[in-house]
């Protein structure tokens, strides 16, 4: 996987290469030499090209100072623009101020600044690094907004000033850029969004700070990851051997849900799924899904799942590999009390999406007993209520929501939304940077709920299936974008595509 910190872990990398015995100043030159060259690259070539450095008084604006240099080393006429006073330079940044020679100083003012950006080919950002928290202000504020009224290529360092370096959010001006340079790794602020919209083309460069591993790890799946859990089909396998699944799902008028979630299963590898709905709903799916079998379930006045549904599922269980739950089940008083009897007896690994998160949030002590292998995969609204808080609140930091309701319920969970974030009770984190607006349309949450069910039933672990389904789920809906374009893509195109992208991993497959 491809690693991500946070602004601590960063400073905690950097501290350790400084410990080990590569200077400050060196690592800080490394990184302005890289900057300098993605300028070089984003405006077409250095000489005579006039470049802006906005600089700040810490060490990113270091960073650019040392990329003043270099530019005006290799022929360009860089100009070093000061939004902050630049007597309060300390340490490296003020050593490489003093290093300048041939490259004007100038304090900010709005008119003389909109002078030099009418003159200039590219502006460089250096003003803020991956601390910045709030809103920018003053000056600073002033000459972001210019930046970008002025339609030049900026390449910002580290991240865009005016992005929280951690949880990616903009509560003010910020600088969009067309290329990130970054050190090291990745930063959350560039993966989260909006940040990750403001950061542009991300570069990551290697000065010479390892990335160790913390306590917290965070990654990014890559193709490769996925094709590892996948794994090969032996040649003699069988419906049974390679994982078989239940799908209990759907009531009147959202029969929807069991197919799309029994197709993602089905698509998926799930050798044998087996649709555990109301009769009504079982004669209506059927037809339509007609490699799945069926337990045809009691069902209340209103079509919903009776109490008596609980014993015939309880009594099927244990014929199946891996349990899907949720998706169209409504919250009809005894459809609930099936679900939170059925979470709380299950012994399967288990998957609850949906209307099962809702049933559990009336009593979340339920998931909090449940010892068998678990996930969740709620959006902000549901994992809220499971939590007794806001979706605001969720939204407000999605990385720590995420991992509290791992740590509480002691399960994976995946918290859906664009950059989705899979969370382990054991302490790691993944970040899904497949997927975008072609999932925005309804029943697309059911699908992945069948794809998580056919991994989990495939032998994966909960922690795995969930990420793995995640990033496939989400590759699928980026090649139906790019084939039927976001506003035309349904739900029922995922299954299919996700098989696509399924069989087009397989290459990679160790």
């Amino acid at each position: 996987m491809q690693a991500v910190l946070t602004p601590e872990q960063m400073a905690a990398a950097d501290r350790a290469a400084i410990a080990a015995g590569t200077p400050s100043l060196t690592l800080m030159e490394r990184a302005g030499i890289a900057v300098a060259g993605a300028a070089v690259r984003a405006a077409g070539g250095a000489y005579g090209r006039r470049v802006i450095i906005l600089a700040g008084k810490g060490s990113n604006g270091g960073d650019g100072l040392v990329a003043a240099r270099h530019l005006a080393a290799r022929g360009a006429f860089p100009v070093v623009v000061f939004p902050d006073d630049p007597g309060e330079l300390k340490g490296d940044a003020r050593t490489n101020l003093e290093r300048l020679r041939n490259v004007r100083l100038l304090r900010f003012a709005e008119r003389s600044f909109a002078r030099e950006l009418r003159r200039a080919h590219l502006v460089v950002d250096a003003l803020y690094g991956t601390g910045f928290r709030g809103v920018l202000a003053g000056p600073p504020a002033q000459a972001v907004t210019a930046v970008n009224q002025s339609g030049l290529p900026v390449v910002a360092v580290d991240i865009p000033s005016g992005v929280n370096g951690l949880t990616g959010r903009v509560d003010g001006p910020a600088i969009r850029a067309t290329i990130t340079v970054t050190m090291a790794a990745l930063k959350l602020g560039i993966v989260f969004h909006p940040g990750s919209e403001y950061a542009g083309e991300v570069e990551v460069v290697d000065i010479g700070i390892a990335t160790p591993q913390f306590p917290e790890v965070i990654g990014i799946p890559e193709e490769a990851d996925v094709a590892r859990v996948l794994g090969h089909r032996p040649l003699d396998a069988h419906k049974r051997s390679v994982g078989t699944a239940m799908v209990v799902a759907g009531s009147v008028g959202m029969s929807g849900a069991v197919a799309l979630a029994t197709s993602g299963a089905l698509r998926s590898g799930a050798g044998l799924v087996t649709i555990a709905s109301g009769a009504s709903v079982v004669a209506e799916v059927h037809p339509r899904v007609l490699e799945a079998t069926s337990l045809r379930l009691p069902e209340t006045p209103q079509g919903t799942l009776a109490a008596r549904a609980l014993d015939l599922l309880l009594e099927k269980a244990p014929t199946v590999d891996a349990v899907a739950i949720g998706p169209g089940l409504t919250t009809d008083r005894e459809t609930v009390e099936v679900v939170r009897k059925a979470v709380a007896a299950l012994e399967n690994p288990l998957v609850a999406d949906a209307d099962a998160l809702n049933a559990l949030a009336g009593d979340p002590g339920v998931l909090e007993a449940r010892g068998a292998p678990t996930a969740i995969t709620p959006h902000p609204g549901e994992l809220g209520r499971l939590l007794g808080v806001s979706t605001a609140s969720i939204q407000a930091d999605r990385l720590a929501a995420a991992r509290h309701a791992a740590e509480r319920f002691g399960c994976a969970v995946v918290l859906k939304g664009y950059r989705s974030i899979v969370a382990d009770s054991s302490g790691p984190t993944v970040i899904i940077t497949t997927g975008g607006p072609a999932l925005a349309t309804g029943g697309t949450g059911d699908v992945l709920t069948g794809v998580t069910a056919a991994l989990l039933a495939g032998g994966a672990e909960p922690f795995t299936a969930a990420w793995a389904a995640s990033w496939l789920h989400g590759r699928a809906g980026d090649v139906l974008e790019r084939v039927i374009g976001a506003r035309g893509t349904l739900a029922g195109d995922l299954p299919a595509a996700v098989a696509g992208v399924i069989h087009d991993l397989e290459r990679l497959v160790p």
